[in-house]
């Protein structure tokens, strides 16, 4: 089946010593993989290897199988070119981080349109905006709503957050936050990527940070800590 579809790029590995296997989230039909020949065999292998760097936002043609194995390009192309993401050692870093939480996170093969449009929205305002120290944190917490375990805050004047049911509690639990923990949390949950970005001091932030590691730890199968998480936290120590 051939498709024509925008997709971002989760990550990239060389196969062998001339070719990528490129793991990328479409638009029209979700989490897909890639196969890239020659990716480092041609005099365009550099423009060919940049498409593909962390969270680039392609315009693709493929043809997908659709049987579990490997696809492949018919033509690539950047959809919109960022300006400052990937030449900038603060967002860089942020966007490699960011995909290896998208890489254990986006797990099903399956459209997810509204996720996509959330992230390409996200990843257009860290491209355009030089006050981003809590990027990161915002975006790891607005994507659970897309994959299922956004806290329920209907109780959110309750002291503890209970992190294996998602909820807010009167009893600190073993799986509960602390109640400093927890309104570190609250305050989280009420910020946008606009709000003022020094709310937070570093080592809050880095608590919030390793909250929401765990807390994707709790909810889904398999998730791993990013090795890109301590380069992270040296950028904003």
């Amino acid at each position: 089946m051939q498709v024509k579809t925008k997709a971002i790029v989760i990550s990239a590995i060389k196969f062998q010593e001339k070719s990528l296997i490129a793991k990328c989230f479409t638009l029209s039909h979700g989490l897909k993989t890639y196969f890239v020949r020659d990716a480092f065999s041609t005099r365009k292998s550099s423009q060919k290897i940049a498409y593909f760097q962390p969270l680039t936002i392609l315009e693709i043609e493929a043809v997908h199988k659709n049987k579990g194995t490997l696809e492949n390009f018919k033509e690539i192309k950047i959809g919109t070119p960022f300006q400052t993401i990937h030449t900038d050692i603060v967002k860089s870093t942020i966007v490699m981080f960011l995909s290896e939480i998208l890489h254990y996170s986006i797990q099903e093969e399956e459209k997810n349109e509204s996720l996509f449009i959330f992230l390409e929205t996200a990843l257009f305002w860290l491209d355009q905006h030089d006050e981003i120290a809590n990027f990161h944190l915002i975006l790891m917490l607005e994507t659970t709503k897309y994959l299922g375990f956004y806290p329920d805050v209907s109780d959110a004047d309750l002291p503890f957050f209970e992190m294996n049911e998602g909820v807010f509690t009167l009893f600190h639990g073993l799986s509960a936050l602390t109640e400093h923990e927890t309104n570190l949390f609250k305050k989280l949950i009420d910020l946008k990527f606009d709000n003022d970005q020094k709310v937070f001091h570093v080592i809050e932030r880095q608590l919030l940070l390793k909250i929401l590691i765990d807390y994707y730890s709790f909810h889904l199968d398999g998730f791993k800590r990013p090795k890109s998480l301590e380069v992270l936290k040296e950028i904003f120590s």
